[in-house]
C-alpha cells in the first residue's frame, strides 16, 4: 500500500519527537472536519489527494503547500546554528547587568548632585546660564576681595613703618631735649665725674680762680656742673653763667652770693677732667701760689640737682 505523501512526490516528512497530545488536537494526515483548509497534498475523507489550491468540501480552498525537502535520517547531527541558539539568553543577561550598573552609577551621581544643591533651592532651580552668571559674579567678587586684602596689608605695613619712624623720631627728639635740658640747666643730671674743693688758707679764693676752673672743666668736656658755698646751697653752672667777686670777699654766681670754702661738682670723664686742672700753670698751681688749696677727687657717681631758670630768647630764632 502506497503512502499518499510518496505518491505526490513530497517525500516523507521529517521525524519529530513524540509529544503527548491533548484530546481534541488534530492528528497529522487526518482530514479536517467541516471542509477546513488543509495543507497541499493532504488527504481528505475518502483517501483522495487534494492538489494545492484546490477546493475542499465546504467551499474552502486548500492552502499552498510549504516546500518540504527530502527526509533526513533521525541521527543527523544538529545544525551548528541551532546549537548556538541557547547562548543568546546569556549574552543578553550580561548586557543587562552592564546596563543596570551604568544606570545605578547615573542614579548615584544624580543623587549626589541633588544633595549638593538641595541646600539652596534657588541654585537647584536655576538655569545653566544663570549658574554661569552667578559663578562669574563670585569670581569677580573674589578678585575684588583679594585686591582689598592686598591694599589693607600694604596700608598696615605703611602704618607700622610710619609708627616705627614716629617712635624713633620721638625717641630721638626726647633724647635731644634731655641733652639740651641738661646743657641748659633745666634738668638734673647724674653720672661719673670729679669733685673739686677750694680752700683759702691765708687768703680767700678769688672769683677769677673759680671762673678759670669752670672754663677748664668745660673745655675738658664737663657736661653738667654746679657750685656750692659754705651754706651748702648749690648753683647750676651753664654756658651763660658768670662769676663776679663780692664786696665782702665772697663771689657772685648768676646773682647768687656764695662764701668759701667752695665745691664744684662736674660730670664728665674723670681721666680727662682731672689733668685739665693739674696742668702746669693751671688752676691748682695758681690757687696754690695765692695761698689756697685745690683738691681734685674722682667720683663714680655725681648728682647735679641744682636747676637754672629757663632762658627766654628775645632775638634769636631757629634758622630753619
Amino acid at each position: 500500500m502506497t503512502h499518499p505523501y510518496r505518491d505526490t512526490g513530497l517525500g516523507w516528512p521529517p521525524e519529530r519527537p513524540a509529544s503527548p497530545r491533548a484530546s481534541g488536537d488534530p492528528v497529522p494526515g487526518a482530514a479536517p472536519p467541516g471542509g477546513a483548509v488543509v495543507p497541499g497534498g493532504a488527504a481528505v475523507p475518502g483517501g483522495a489527494a487534494v492538489p494545492a489550491g484546490a477546493a475542499v468540501p465546504g467551499g474552502a480552498a486548500a492552502a499552498p503547500a510549504d516546500p518540504v525537502g527530502p527526509a533526513e535520517p533521525a541521527d543527523h547531527p544538529a545544525d551548528p546554528a541551532d546549537a548556538a541558539e541557547p547562548a543568546a539568553p546569556r549574552r543578553a543577561s550580561a548586557a543587562g547587568v552592564v546596563i543596570a550598573v551604568l544606570l545605578a552609577l547615573l542614579g548615584f551621581t544624580l543623587a549626589i548632585q541633588v544633595k549638593a544643591v538641595s541646600g539652596d533651592p534657588t541654585l537647584g532651580a536655576a538655569r545653566q546660564d544663570d549658574l554661569v552668571r552667578i559663578l562669574s559674579d563670585l569670581e569677580a567678587r573674589e578678585q575684588r576681595l583679594r585686591a582689598d586684602i592686598a591694599s589693607l596689608e600694604s596700608s598696615r605695613q605703611q602704618l607700622a613703618s610710619g609708627e616705627q619712624g614716629r617712635r624713633a623720631a620721638l625717641e630721638e627728639a626726647t633724647r635731644r631735649a634731655d641733652e639740651l635740658g641738661i646743657l641748659a640747666g633745666t634738668l638734673p643730671a647724674r653720672g661719673p665725674g670729679v669733685v673739686v674743693r677750694f680752700r683759702g688758707e691765708s687768703a680767700p679764693i678769688k672769683a677769677r680762680a673759680i671762673l678759670d676752673a669752670v672754663q677748664e672743666l668745660r673745655g675738658a668736656g664737663a657736661e653738667a656742673m654746679q657750685i656750692g658755698g659754705a651754706d651748702g646751697t648749690p648753683v647750676r653752672i651753664i654756658a651763660s653763667t658768670y662769676v663776679l667777686p663780692a664786696s665782702d670777699g665772697g663771689i657772685d654766681v648768676d646773682g647768687r652770693r656764695l662764701t668759701g670754702p667752695y665745691t664744684i661738682w662736674a660730670i664728665g670723664d674723670p681721666q680727662t677732667l682731672r689733668p685739665a686742672l693739674n696742668i702746669p700753670g693751671g688752676v691748682v698751681e695758681t690757687v696754690g701760689n695765692d695761698g689756697g688749696t685745690v683738691i681734685v677727687e674722682d667720683a663714680g657717681l655725681i648728682d647735679v640737682t641744682a636747676l637754672h631758670e629757663p632762658i627766654v630768647l628775645r632775638y634769636a630764632r631757629p634758622a630753619s
